[in-house]
């Protein structure tokens, strides 16, 4: 066995332990959490290197075999999604540091590195009651996260947050024993022979309970109509915690993929379509209304599952690899937008006080907020283009085509409207006044501006993107061979211990 499979999950768990007996404004501590975040860059390189040959490597914890014992699975899409994690996690924990806000409250760092590791346990888990714990372990983790620094806004936003996720793990843990009952396995591969093979009467239940899991993971996406929770708590939260909940609803829409493709077939996609462009309707209307720049990314957030739950809805190898383009864009260009909203928000002070006249500006912030404004929007020659064109284009071969196009194309003007409203109200009359501006160091600056660098660094890699999502959604939409490694151990860890 490969053991770099559970270093992504072992390397946060044991920092965020050291760092529980650290002093939380310790030097130390700080360089401890910026260490142990950095080293997962490199680390989810290398596996993504090793899932770029099409195989799936297997973890086997205790060397016990599957489905008995926990398996780690790793392939092209969790290895995406892990370098995706690492990506966001560095520059936002870089960001708390340079701003202080690791010191608002206690144990931010502990936290930080929970989270991580929720995150990263929830796309190689190949078991279905350990995706269930490391949600937990990411959501405790985030409840906390989300409250740091206190007041107000943030506990109100946090107590509809925590009751509406905790009412989702109640769910969760009921169609798990749903399916334990039923097949008498929570193992994704064998969840998967089970169900095939299950007897009609068990039809319904089976049924029920994915439709169970659907309402979990479409909680955990934002979708509507259970995305109300999102705006509040991205918009009222600091900004390097929202940036790293850019990933929170990647992890319900990686879920649904893993999930529906594996075990379910393709029978909830049915669903996924309509669910996403209604969706796209509701966020795109949510950023037109938004007044604050904080809120509108926050719409925008529901605005990119809507995208994403579209592409999976179309049950095609083309929709699938749009989607996966586009989900590297949105989670890189989101996290980004959440930080340089707040150097804006130090600049301009509260967007939502529209009768104080504009003050000065640097052009630094104009700039990258003009490219961030145009990569969130999808237009050209940025990635957010490559992504939705690309699922326009694998629409055009569907029965869903005019609404695919009327609805994508529709959200997308009403989100270049509501920056364009936002960025002139922000930047019009900015000019270079020293005793209005203060200078916005490199230390702050540069997070933002390294993850919406993704905007055009994506598009220049657009071939070899598109190339590893189109092999990934063929990896995807064949589960036959994700079974087979995994079951095959069973049988491999019987005749070892045989002989």
């Amino acid at each position: 066995m490969n053991h770099a499979l559970i270093l992504p999950i072992l390397l946060p768990f044991l920092a965020g332990i050291s760092l529980l007996f650290l002093k939380t404004s310790s030097m130390l501590t700080r360089r401890l959490s910026l260490m142990a975040t950095v080293a997962l860059v490199p680390l989810a390189v290398l596996l993504l290197i090793l899932a770029g040959d099409g195989g799936y490597r297997v973890y086997l914890l205790g060397h016990w075999p599957a489905p008995f014992g926990i398996v780690l699975m790793l392939d092209r899409l969790s290895a995406l999604l892990l370098l995706l994690t690492a990506l966001v996690a560095t520059p936002a924990l870089w960001y708390a540091v340079a701003t202080d806000g690791d010191r608002q409250g206690r144990y931010f760092h502990p936290l930080f590195q929970f989270q991580l590791m929720g995150l990263n346990g929830a796309f190689l888990t190949g078991d279905l009651f350990n995706l269930f714990v490391f949600f937990e372990i990411l959501l405790m983790a985030s409840y906390s996260l989300l409250l740091h620094g206190g007041g107000r806004e943030r506990v109100r936003a946090g107590l509809h947050y925590v009751i509406l996720n905790l009412t989702g793990s109640a769910l969760f843990l009921i169609a798990i024993g749903t399916l334990y009952g039923l097949t008498g396995a929570l193992n994704l591969a064998e969840l998967a022979v089970r169900i095939a093979a299950a007897p009609e009467s068990d039809a319904g239940l089976l049924r029920a309970a994915a439709v169970l899991l659907l309402v979990v993971f479409g909680l955990k996406a934002a979708v509507l109509p259970l995305y109300f929770w999102l705006p509040a708590a991205y918009a009222h939260t600091s900004a390097p915690v929202a940036a790293l909940f850019a990933l929170l609803t990647k992890v319900g829409v990686y879920a649904m993929i893993r999930v529906f493709t594996l075990a379910f077939g393709l029978e909830m996609n049915a669903w996924l379509l309509p669910l996403g462009l209604a969706t796209l309707i509701a966020g795109g209307m949510g950023v037109l209304a938004s007044r604050e720049l904080r809120r509108l990314i926050a719409y925008s957030v529901i605005v990119s599952v809507g995208t994403l739950l579209t592409g999976i809805g179309l049950d095609t190898v083309a929709g699938l690899s749009a989607i996966l383009v586009y989900l590297a864009h949105t989670t890189l260009i989101t996290a980004g937008m959440f930080l340089l909203a707040d150097l804006i928000v130090d600049q301009r002070g509260h967007t939502e006080n529209w009768p104080a006249p504009p003050v000065a500006q640097l052009r630094l912030l104009s700039g990258l907020f003009f490219m961030g404004a145009i990569a969130l929007a999808g237009l050209p020659p940025l990635s957010g283009f490559l992504g939705k064109t690309l699922l326009l284009q694998a629409a055009s071969s569907t029965p869903a085509l005019p609404w695919v196009w009327l609805i994508v194309l529709g959200s997308s003007l009403l989100v270049i409207v509501a920056l364009s409203r936002m960025g002139s109200r922000l930047f019009w009359n900015m000019q270079d006044v020293a005793t209005t501006a203060v200078p916005v160091s490199v230390r702050r600056w540069w997070p933002a501006a390294a993850l919406l660098a993704a905007g055009p660094l994506l598009m220049i890699l657009g071939q070899p993107l598109t190339d590893f999502a189109t092999a990934t959604a063929r990896q995807l939409l064949s589960p036959s061979g994700y079974m087979a490694a995994v079951l095959a151990t069973r049988d491999l860890t019987v005749l070892g211990a045989s002989l």
